[in-house]
């Protein structure tokens, strides 16, 4: 490819991301979503949060590792535990980090 070509091909990607991303903040007032798609869109933040975090906890080097040797899939789900007794959103990130931090040290 050309620079032209590449400058071209960037220029076009903005202008189509642009256009995506302000679509709904431009017309918003005139689009109504349908309340289905609405409640479906709250998971949203949370679906793409997991999608993020999912792999990190699950993978190890290059392959899948689901055991309880695997030292953050344990300390996520002893964090779970304790978030689902407590509700406490801080104590948890403490009681995650603590776990996973004695589990790295003592392995």
């Amino acid at each position: 490819m050309s620079a032209a070509e590449i400058w071209i091909t960037i220029g076009l990607l903005t202008l189509a991301t642009l256009i995506a991303r302000s679509s709904l903040f431009l017309l918003g007032h005139a689009v109504k979503l349908p309340p289905k798609l609405l409640h479906a869109l709250r998971y949203a933040p949370a679906a793409a949060l997991a999608a993020i975090v999912a792999p990190d906890l699950l993978v190890q080097g290059s392959s899948l590792n689901l055991s309880l040797m695997n030292p953050k899939l344990l300390a996520a789900i002893c964090a779970t535990l304790f978030f689902l007794r407590t509700r406490h959103l801080l104590g948890t990130i403490v009681a995650g980090m603590l776990v996973f931090s004695v589990l790295r040290l003592t392995s």
